[in-house]
């Protein structure tokens, strides 16, 4: 199978996280109060509140799990993966990755909130990985599910993490299954790992109006 031409080494890169977290906590007592909330100043801003409710969510998740809970949010993607779930939606969706960015700055024991002064999320248009999926579903069978994609975006979260998002043509009563369908097509041919210092977590399959059908772990 070709793989895409994006991934990491993840076990070096979680080594890495894992130390950063270690060195940040030294010093920093198990007793520790949760740093207060970023200001609500710039809450006009999409990015600056979607940040702010990510800071929040992960000051809660370090109350509840302390380090434990910043090796899984961070290294293990956690805080990504609570991105297309967390609440109130409609303030995640201005900008998840700086949702993600507050996540995971706020669930590291001892640190203060740096919120992004311009958005984070990137969206980035992949019709190479689109016709290479393509090819690879010609040959082995899978061509009609991969005739139902329009268009393949990487939808970047910050500097290492993104997730891919494929519009569908399918609509009616069997949109969602067969967009489970195509997502298990599209995770097989993924491997996501020649590495480039960057991981995909979640696959999202939408409908041709931009509904969410389903979504899965890559």
């Amino acid at each position: 199978m070709n793989a895409p031409a994006l991934g990491r080494p993840f076990g070096l890169t979680a080594a890495t996280a894992l130390l950063g977290l270690l060195a940040l906590s030294c010093g920093s007592g198990s007793g520790a109060k949760p740093e207060p909330a970023p200001s609500r100043a710039d809450a006009g801003h999409g990015h600056a509140s979607a940040y702010d409710a990510g800071w929040r969510t992960g000051r809660r998740l370090f109350a509840d799990g302390g380090k434990g809970a910043a090796v899984r949010e961070v290294v293990w993607g956690g805080c990504v993966r609570r991105s297309l779930t967390a609440e109130p939606r409609d303030v995640v969706e201005r900008d998840r990755g700086a949702w993600v960015r507050g996540c995971e700055q706020g669930v590291q024991p001892g640190t203060e909130p740096h919120p992004p002064v311009r958005p984070v999320t990137r969206r980035e248009s992949g019709p190479g990985l689109l016709a290479r999926f393509r090819t690879w579903a010609a040959a082995h069978g899978a061509e009609r599910p991969a005739r139902q994609v329009r268009r393949v975006v990487l939808v970047h979260l910050g500097d290492r993490d993104y997730d891919v998002e494929l519009t569908t043509t399918r609509t009616g009563g069997s949109a969602r299954a067969d967009a489970e369908r195509l997502a298990g097509t599209f995770a097989t041919w993924w491997d996501g790992d020649d590495g480039d210092d960057s991981t995909a977590w979640n696959l999202i399959v939408l409908g041709p109006d931009g509904e969410r059908l389903t979504t899965r772990n890559l």
